[in-house]
Protein backbone atom coordinates (compact mmCIF):
# COMPACT_ATOMS: atom_id res chain seq x y z
CA UNK A 1 0.00 0.00 0.00
CA UNK A 2 1.44 3.60 -1.07
CA UNK A 3 0.55 5.50 1.08
CA UNK A 4 1.59 8.52 -0.68
CA UNK A 5 -0.74 7.95 -3.23
CA UNK A 6 -3.55 9.03 -0.98
CA UNK A 7 -5.07 12.58 -1.34
CA UNK A 8 -4.85 13.85 1.99
CA UNK A 9 -6.86 17.03 2.71
CA UNK A 10 -5.09 20.77 3.52
CA UNK A 11 -4.45 19.23 7.42
CA UNK A 12 -2.43 16.09 5.95
CA UNK A 13 -5.89 13.94 7.18
CA UNK A 14 -8.05 10.90 5.24
CA UNK A 15 -11.31 9.41 6.50
CA UNK A 16 -11.01 6.01 7.93
CA UNK A 17 -14.58 4.18 8.30
CA UNK A 18 -14.41 1.29 10.16
CA UNK A 19 -15.84 -1.90 9.64
CA UNK A 20 -16.55 -5.18 11.18
CA UNK A 21 -15.36 -7.87 8.95
CA UNK A 22 -17.80 -10.73 10.00
CA UNK A 23 -20.89 -8.58 10.26
CA UNK A 24 -20.63 -5.78 8.08
CA UNK A 25 -21.82 -3.29 10.19
CA UNK A 26 -19.69 0.14 10.07
CA UNK A 27 -18.53 0.80 13.82
CA UNK A 28 -16.95 4.47 13.66
CA UNK A 29 -15.35 7.21 11.46
CA UNK A 30 -11.89 8.68 12.47
CA UNK A 31 -9.35 10.79 10.79
CA UNK A 32 -5.84 9.82 9.76
CA UNK A 33 -2.50 11.52 8.75
CA UNK A 34 0.22 9.80 6.68
CA UNK A 35 2.17 8.81 10.17
CA UNK A 36 -1.12 6.74 11.37
CA UNK A 37 -1.90 4.62 8.52
CA UNK A 38 1.79 3.50 8.36
CA UNK A 39 1.27 2.63 12.45
CA UNK A 40 -1.94 0.74 11.13
CA UNK A 41 0.05 -1.18 8.59
CA UNK A 42 3.09 -2.01 10.61
CA UNK A 43 1.21 -3.13 13.77
CA UNK A 44 -2.09 -4.77 12.42
CA UNK A 45 -3.93 -2.03 14.79
CA UNK A 46 -5.77 1.10 13.85
CA UNK A 47 -4.11 3.96 14.89
CA UNK A 48 -5.83 7.05 14.08
CA UNK A 49 -5.33 11.12 14.63
CA UNK A 50 -7.14 13.13 17.19
CA UNK A 51 -8.15 16.49 15.61
CA UNK A 52 -9.21 17.83 19.15
CA UNK A 53 -5.81 16.51 21.01
CA UNK A 54 -3.67 17.03 17.84
CA UNK A 55 -2.13 13.83 18.30
CA UNK A 56 -1.37 10.20 17.40
CA UNK A 57 -3.85 7.88 19.37
CA UNK A 58 -3.74 3.94 18.92
CA UNK A 59 -7.82 2.77 19.30
CA UNK A 60 -8.25 0.98 22.55
CA UNK A 61 -5.11 2.08 24.19
CA UNK A 62 -7.04 3.48 26.95
CA UNK A 63 -10.30 1.08 26.95
CA UNK A 64 -8.73 -2.29 25.60
CA UNK A 65 -10.68 -1.94 22.99
CA UNK A 66 -8.61 -2.67 20.35
CA UNK A 67 -9.17 -3.32 16.77
CA UNK A 68 -7.16 -5.95 14.94
CA UNK A 69 -6.91 -5.29 11.31
CA UNK A 70 -8.09 -7.55 8.59
CA UNK A 71 -7.91 -5.37 5.84
CA UNK A 72 -7.59 -2.24 4.05
CA UNK A 73 -8.90 -0.56 1.23
CA UNK A 74 -8.98 2.62 -0.81
CA UNK A 75 -12.03 4.12 -2.43
CA UNK A 76 -11.51 4.85 -6.23
CA UNK A 77 -10.95 8.79 -6.11
CA UNK A 78 -8.05 7.74 -3.18
CA UNK A 79 -9.43 10.25 -0.50
CA UNK A 80 -10.91 7.72 1.69
CA UNK A 81 -9.64 4.71 3.52
CA UNK A 82 -11.76 1.31 4.53
CA UNK A 83 -10.46 -0.66 7.56
CA UNK A 84 -12.19 -3.81 8.27
CA UNK A 85 -11.72 -5.41 11.64
CA UNK A 86 -12.24 -7.44 14.39
CA UNK A 87 -12.85 -5.67 17.66
CA UNK A 88 -12.48 -5.91 21.22
CA UNK A 89 -14.94 -4.86 23.45
CA UNK A 90 -16.83 -2.23 21.84
CA UNK A 91 -16.12 0.83 19.11
CA UNK A 92 -17.70 3.95 20.92
CA UNK A 93 -16.97 5.91 23.58
CA UNK A 94 -20.03 5.34 24.95
CA UNK A 95 -19.87 2.39 25.51
CA UNK A 96 -22.29 1.22 22.21
CA UNK A 97 -21.41 -1.47 20.05
CA UNK A 98 -21.08 1.19 17.53
CA UNK A 99 -20.84 4.59 17.25
CA UNK A 100 -23.77 4.76 14.51
CA UNK A 101 -26.60 4.33 17.01
CA UNK A 102 -28.96 6.87 16.61
CA UNK A 103 -31.32 7.30 13.81
CA UNK A 104 -32.41 10.63 12.02
CA UNK A 105 -35.21 11.39 13.69
CA UNK A 106 -32.81 10.83 17.23
CA UNK A 107 -34.04 7.32 18.01
CA UNK A 108 -31.94 4.77 19.69
CA UNK A 109 -31.08 2.36 17.36
CA UNK A 110 -27.65 0.61 15.56
CA UNK A 111 -26.73 0.88 12.03
CA UNK A 112 -27.24 -2.79 10.29
CA UNK A 113 -24.96 -5.34 10.56
CA UNK A 114 -25.29 -7.48 7.08
CA UNK A 115 -24.42 -10.37 8.81
CA UNK A 116 -22.81 -13.86 6.82
CA UNK A 117 -24.48 -17.17 7.50
CA UNK A 118 -23.00 -19.06 10.88
CA UNK A 119 -21.03 -21.05 8.48
CA UNK A 120 -19.33 -18.79 6.93
CA UNK A 121 -19.11 -16.92 10.29
CA UNK A 122 -17.36 -19.85 11.64
CA UNK A 123 -15.33 -20.90 8.47
CA UNK A 124 -13.26 -17.34 8.82
CA UNK A 125 -12.63 -17.61 11.98
CA UNK A 126 -11.03 -21.02 11.46
CA UNK A 127 -9.13 -19.36 8.55
CA UNK A 128 -7.71 -16.64 10.84
CA UNK A 129 -6.56 -19.42 13.26
CA UNK A 130 -5.14 -20.81 10.23
CA UNK A 131 -3.05 -17.51 9.69
CA UNK A 132 -2.34 -16.27 12.68
CA UNK A 133 -2.27 -18.99 15.04
CA UNK A 134 -3.70 -18.34 18.94
CA UNK A 135 -2.61 -20.22 21.68
CA UNK A 136 -4.91 -22.22 23.14
CA UNK A 137 -7.38 -22.31 20.08
CA UNK A 138 -9.23 -25.65 19.51
CA UNK A 139 -8.48 -24.85 16.01
CA UNK A 140 -4.45 -25.00 16.02
CA UNK A 141 -4.58 -27.48 18.44
CA UNK A 142 -6.23 -30.02 15.72
CA UNK A 143 -4.16 -28.25 12.81
CA UNK A 144 -0.92 -28.95 14.85
CA UNK A 145 -1.69 -32.66 14.57
CA UNK A 146 -1.98 -32.50 11.25
CA UNK A 147 -4.97 -34.52 8.64
CA UNK A 148 -4.34 -37.50 10.72
CA UNK A 149 -6.00 -35.70 13.56
CA UNK A 150 -8.42 -33.97 11.77
CA UNK A 151 -9.70 -37.21 10.18
CA UNK A 152 -9.47 -39.02 13.89
CA UNK A 153 -12.29 -36.57 15.11
CA UNK A 154 -14.48 -36.60 12.17
CA UNK A 155 -14.87 -40.13 12.46
CA UNK A 156 -15.69 -40.11 16.10
CA UNK A 157 -18.11 -37.23 15.28
CA UNK A 158 -19.37 -39.45 12.14
CA UNK A 159 -19.95 -42.17 14.66
CA UNK A 160 -21.31 -40.37 17.39
CA UNK A 161 -23.86 -38.60 14.75
CA UNK A 162 -24.99 -42.38 13.69
CA UNK A 163 -25.54 -43.46 17.54
CA UNK A 164 -28.00 -40.45 17.86
CA UNK A 165 -29.62 -40.64 14.75
CA UNK A 166 -30.45 -44.73 15.52
CA UNK A 167 -31.53 -43.67 18.97
CA UNK A 168 -34.04 -41.38 17.58
CA UNK A 169 -32.46 -38.67 19.73
CA UNK A 170 -33.08 -34.87 17.90
CA UNK A 171 -31.63 -33.28 20.19
CA UNK A 172 -28.55 -35.06 20.50
CA UNK A 173 -28.67 -35.53 16.46
CA UNK A 174 -28.26 -31.69 16.23
CA UNK A 175 -25.31 -31.54 18.72
CA UNK A 176 -23.39 -34.42 16.76
CA UNK A 177 -23.74 -33.06 13.15
CA UNK A 178 -22.85 -29.53 14.47
CA UNK A 179 -19.79 -30.99 15.49
CA UNK A 180 -19.39 -33.03 12.90
CA UNK A 181 -19.57 -30.23 10.76
CA UNK A 182 -17.54 -28.09 12.25
CA UNK A 183 -14.64 -30.51 12.20
CA UNK A 184 -15.48 -30.93 7.97
CA UNK A 185 -14.92 -26.74 7.91
CA UNK A 186 -11.62 -27.44 9.53
CA UNK A 187 -10.48 -30.42 7.30
CA UNK A 188 -11.91 -28.41 4.50
CA UNK A 189 -9.18 -25.39 5.87
CA UNK A 190 -6.54 -27.49 5.99
CA UNK A 191 -6.73 -28.69 2.76
CA UNK A 192 -6.79 -25.51 1.05
CA UNK A 193 -10.67 -25.57 0.13
CA UNK A 194 -13.65 -23.73 1.82
CA UNK A 195 -17.60 -23.73 1.93
CA UNK A 196 -18.22 -22.34 -1.37
CA UNK A 197 -16.18 -25.32 -3.11
CA UNK A 198 -18.86 -27.78 -1.32
CA UNK A 199 -21.53 -25.06 -2.92
CA UNK A 200 -20.57 -25.54 -6.23
CA UNK A 201 -20.26 -28.77 -6.85
CA UNK A 202 -23.88 -29.03 -5.40
CA UNK A 203 -25.06 -26.54 -7.90
CA UNK A 204 -23.36 -28.54 -10.62
CA UNK A 205 -25.55 -31.74 -9.04
CA UNK A 206 -28.49 -29.94 -8.68
CA UNK A 207 -31.49 -30.88 -11.00
CA UNK A 208 -29.18 -33.91 -12.38
CA UNK A 209 -30.54 -37.28 -12.38
CA UNK A 210 -28.33 -39.69 -10.06
CA UNK A 211 -25.62 -41.38 -11.48
CA UNK A 212 -25.83 -45.42 -12.31
CA UNK A 213 -23.26 -46.59 -9.70
CA UNK A 214 -24.29 -50.66 -10.73
CA UNK A 215 -21.18 -50.70 -13.76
Amino acid sequence: MNLDNLKYDENGLVPIIIQDYLSGQVLMLAYANKEALQKTVETGKTHFWSRSRNKLWNKGEESGHFQDVKGIYVDCDKDTVLITVEQTGVACHTGKKTCFYRSMNDEEKLCPEFSKNSIEKVFEVIEDRKKIPKEGSYVNSLMDGGLDRILKKIGEEAGETIIAAKNKDKKELIYELTDLWFHSLVLLSNEDLSPQDIKNELDKRFGKPKKDYSD
